[in-house]
C-alpha cells in the first residue's frame, strides 16, 4: 500500500520482533571502553539487540581504578557518548562501604537502578584461584568483599527502595551465584588429578552445586534484609535452576527473576571447539543445556541474555593455548542472541511471542526501560527483522565484534537477523551495519 513515509522497507517473508533488550553485557572489561562501545554495539545490531545493559565496577579491568562511583561513573558515560550503535544502560556493583553509601545518589543522579554482587570474588579470582583479591578489587585494606559485605549491599539497596518508593519496583539486585570455597577446593582437585581437559575440566572445577549453594545463601540474605527484588543471573545448570525454584517456594514474598544466557543454551562442554568457551559459570554437559530449555518451556526462566564480553585472541588464551586454567573467562555472543534463541527455541516449540517476552519485554519491564520491549504505539521503534528460512554456519570472521573467535564456530543456525532498527534508525541493513552511532544512554527514572 502507499505510504507517506520517507523510506519503506519490504519485509515480505520475514518476522518482526521487538528489538532485543540484552540485560547482561560487559563492555570495556578487556578492551578500552570507548573501543568496545563501537565494535560490540555493532555486534549487538547483528543479533537484533537494540538496547544493551552492561555491567560496570571499579577494580582491575574496566577502567582499572577504584574510588567513588560519583567520580568514576561520569567518566564511563563520557567514554561511551556518541559511540554506540544501540541504546545502552549500566548496572553497577557496590564493591566498598563507600559505594553502598552512594546508592541513593547513583539512582537519583545517574538513573542507575540495578546493582550487582559477584559472590565468588572475595576469595576466588575472575579466571581461577587468586591469593590477593583486595588488590584485584581495589578495595581498602580494612574491608572485605564477603558475605557480610553482600548483606550490607542488600540493606543499602532496600533502604534506597524505601526512599524512592515511587520507583521501588524497578530497583533490584542481581547476583552471580557461585561459591568461592567450593570452587577453590574443586579447582585444586581437578588440576592435580589431570583427569579432565578443556571445558570439561573447567565445568568440574566449578560444579553446579556451587551455584545451588550460592543461590540458597543469597536468597536467605534477601529474606533477612527484606530486599524483595532479586535477579539470579546466568543460571547454567539443572541444579542452579532447581535451587532457584526451591528458594522461590521458600520465600514467596521475594520477587525473583531467573536469567539464562544464549551461550548456555547453545554450547556444551563437548560441542564447543577449544577453550574459547571458558566462561563463569562454565558451559555444562548437554543434559544441563536441555534442562535449561525444559525450564524455559515451563515458564521458569524469565529472560535470555548474551553475557557478552569481548576477549580478543591474544588476551583470551594462555600458553599452551589448550590449557583452560590459563585462559581468561568470558566471550562475546551478542550477535547470536536472537538468531540462536529463535533457531533452537522454535524447534522446541517456543512461540514467537514467548521469544519476544524472553528477549525483550521481560528484561525491559524488570529494569525500568519504559519505552522498550514492545511493538506497540508509544514505544521506541526498536525492531529486528528475522528471516527464519536461512540456514547458515556460524563463522567468527563474519561478526562485527573485535573478538577473532567464537565458541559457536561451525554451529548451524536457522534464523538470521537481516535488518535492525533502533528508535527508527536503520542500523543493520541486509546484514550490514549502516549509518553512524545514534545510541543513547538510558537514564532509568
Amino acid at each position: 500500500e502507499k505510504s507517506n513515509s520517507k523510506k519503506v522497507i519490504d519485509a515480505t517473508g520475514r518476522f518482526a520482533y521487538p528489538g532485543a533488550v540484552d540485560a547482561h553485557q560487559h563492555w570495556g572489561i578487556y578492551n578500552p571502553l570507548e573501543q568496545d562501545t563501537v565494535s560490540e554495539s555493532k555486534a549487538c545490531a547483528q543479533g537484533g539487540i537494540t538496547t544493551a545493559i552492561t555491567y560496570m565496577r571499579t577494580g582491575m579491568y574496566y577502567l582499572n581504578k577504584g574510588g567513588s562511583y560519583l567520580n568514576f561513573f561520569p567518566e564511563v558515560l563520557s567514554l561511551c557518548q556518541n559511540r554506540a550503535y544501540v541504546d545502552y544502560g549500566f548496572h553497577l556493583a557496590p564493591m566498598t562501604k563507600q559505594h553502598i553509601s552512594e546508592i541513593p545518589e547513583i539512582i537519583s543522579q545517574f538513573g542507575v537502578s540495578s546493582f550487582k554482587i559477584f559472590m565468588f570474588y572475595g576469595s576466588h579470582g575472575l579466571h581461577g584461584r587468586s591469593a590477593d583479591q583486595s588488590s584485584f578489587l581495589m578495595i581498602p585494606a580494612d574491608e572485605q568483599y564477603n558475605l557480610a559485605h553482600f548483606e550490607f549491599v542488600m540493606r543499602g539497596i532496600q533502604k534506597a527502595r524505601e526512599k524512592f518508593g515511587d520507583r521501588a519496583d524497578q530497583i533490584s539486585l542481581g547476583l552471580h551465584c557461585e561459591t568461592a570455597e567450593i570452587m577453590s577446593a574443586y579447582t585444586k582437585i581437578i588440576e592435580e588429578s589431570g583427569q579432565y581437559k578443556g571445558l570439561e575440566a573447567y565445568h568440574h572445577s566449578r560444579p553446579p552445586h556451587s551455584e545451588g549453594l550460592a543461590i540458597t545463601i543469597a536468597s536467605y540474605l534477601a529474606h533477612e534484609t527484606r530486599l524483595s527484588n532479586i535477579n539470579l543471573l546466568h543460571l547454567s545448570s539443572f541444579k542452579a535452576v532447581d535451587a532457584a525454584m526451591r528458594m522461590a517456594q521458600a520465600f514467596p514474598h521475594i520477587n525473583f527473576r531467573r536469567e539464562v544466557t544464549v551461550g548456555h543454551l547453545l554450547a556444551d562442554i563437548h560441542n564447543s571447539p577449544g577453550v574459547g568457551g571458558k566462561v563463569n559459570p562454565p558451559l555444562r554437559p548437554r543434559e544441563d543445556v536441555e534442562a535449561l530449555w525444559d525450564f524455559i518451556g515451563k515458564g521458569e526462566l524469565d529472560w535470555i541474555v548474551s553475557d557478552h564480553a569481548c576477549c580478543k585472541d591474544e588476551f583470551k588464551f594462555g600458553v599452551p593455548k589448550d590449557d583452560v586454567f590459563l585462559a581468561k573467562s568470558g566471550f562475546g555472543g551478542a550477535e547470536y542472541l536472537l538468531p540462536g534463541v529463535i533457531s533452537e527455541g522454535r524447534k522446541r516449540g517456543l512461540s514467537r511471542s514467548r521469544i519476544a517476552q524472553l528477549t525483550s519485554k521481560n528484561p525491559a519491564d524488570r529494569y525500568g526501560l519504559k519505552n522498550k520491549g514492545s511493538l506497540s504505539v508509544g514505544f521506541d521503534a526498536d525492531i529486528a527483522l528475522v528471516d527464519e528460512t536461512q540456514n547458515y554456519v556460524v563463522r567468527a570472521n563474519e561478526s562485527e565484534s573485535a573478538q577473532e573467535y567464537t565458541p559457536f564456530e561451525g554451529f548451524t543456525l536457522t534464523a538470521k537477523v537481516t535488518d535492525t532498527f533502533m528508535r527508527g534508525h536503520h542500523i543493520l541493513e541486509n546484514g550490514h551495519i549502516v549509518g553512524s552511532p545514534h545510541g543513547k544512554y538510558q537514564y532509568r527514572s
